[in-house]
């Protein structure tokens, strides 16, 4: 199991092959032990319906079969305590020509829809990677910037979430990232396996709009499990809209579930230095809760000694 300082290093190899990042270079580090996870739930009944009003006493929490203590409880936003900060990952590889402007037009319409965000980071990339990020009062130099890229060059997914995971890693408060993209990748130094992992370290909730309609057969059943993997790690989920309407519909799903996710804390009972994945189970108590579905994310990695 790798730990902490060499996921670093690997993420600093993907950084040295983009362009335009060294002030942000800087800045950027992973932040070693585990004191709180934070860990995002969604509930959802019959039909799909999220499911509100749920306390702390609703819920418990398993880290590897053993029950940790929930210090820290919150639905919806938790407060200005923890601000929210997104994350728009926009592939303009040559491989995204047909769907760029619908995907561009579809990440300009979540931002102005989510009111809660403070502030928002784009990562736009195809063989190089750029990273930008914007207060709100700088919206629409984003939206200029979104909309005017064109699809070009290779495809470096793996390495564009790295370089974002980074910077969020550096900045406290709740972190989602939305991905724009079929789903390939042909340039990265990070391997798919590699990003899993480092996802598991991170404190990001992860969506993803899949582009798969004009994929070749042979690569959409891959693209689709694996975006659906890097989603679900962290409690996401990937939608792969055919239509506006569908979009629409993933969307509002989007939305409903930020405002009424819960966010459980604790601190785990044993020290956490180990390098090792530890799986995260959350359970509602109540004996009517049979019928209720949780997402949430798998687990976490843990730093390794140093």
């Amino acid at each position: 199991m790798r730990t902490l300082r060499a996921w670093c290093g690997l993420i600093a190899m993907a950084l040295a092959c983009s362009a335009g990042l060294e002030q942000a270079r800087a800045q950027q580090t992973f932040k070693s032990g585990v004191d709180l996870v934070r860990v995002p739930v969604v509930v959802s009944g019959k039909g799909g319906l999220l499911t509100r009003g749920l306390t702390a006493t609703d819920f418990e929490v398993l880290e590897d079969g053993v029950k940790q203590p929930i210090v820290a409880f919150a639905e919806g936003a938790p407060g200005e305590e923890l601000p929210l900060h997104l994350g728009l990952l926009l592939d303009v590889s040559g491989s995204m020509e047909l769907d760029l402007r619908d995907a561009a037009n579809a990440a300009v319409q979540f931002v102005t829809a989510l009111d809660e965000a403070t502030d928002v980071t784009l990562v736009d990339f195809a063989a190089t990677i750029r990273l930008g990020r914007f207060s709100r009062d700088s919206y629409p130099s984003l939206f200029e910037r979104i909309r005017n890229r064109k699809a070009d060059g290779e495809t470096a997914l793996h390495d564009a979430i790295g370089v974002y995971l980074e910077t969020a890693s550096a900045r406290p408060g709740q972190h989602v990232l939305l991905l724009y993209t079929d789903g390939g990748d042909s340039r990265s130094r990070l391997s798919f396996a590699q990003v899993v992992d480092a996802l598991r370290f991170s404190n990001v909730l992860v969506y993803a709009i899949g582009y798969l309609d004009n994929q070749a057969s042979s690569q959409r059943v891959v693209q689709q499990s694996r975006l659906t993997m890097l989603t679900r790690e962290t409690g996401g989920e990937a939608f792969f809209p055919g239509s506006k309407r569908d979009l629409q519909t993933a969307y509002a799903k989007i939305l409903d579930e930020l405002g009424s996710r819960y966010t459980i804390g604790y601190e785990p009972s044993a020290a956490r230095a180990d390098g090792r994945f530890h799986k995260i189970q959350v359970r509602l108590t109540a004996p009517s809760a049979k019928d209720v579905k949780i997402r949430t994310r798998s687990g976490y990695l843990a730093s390794g000694k140093r």
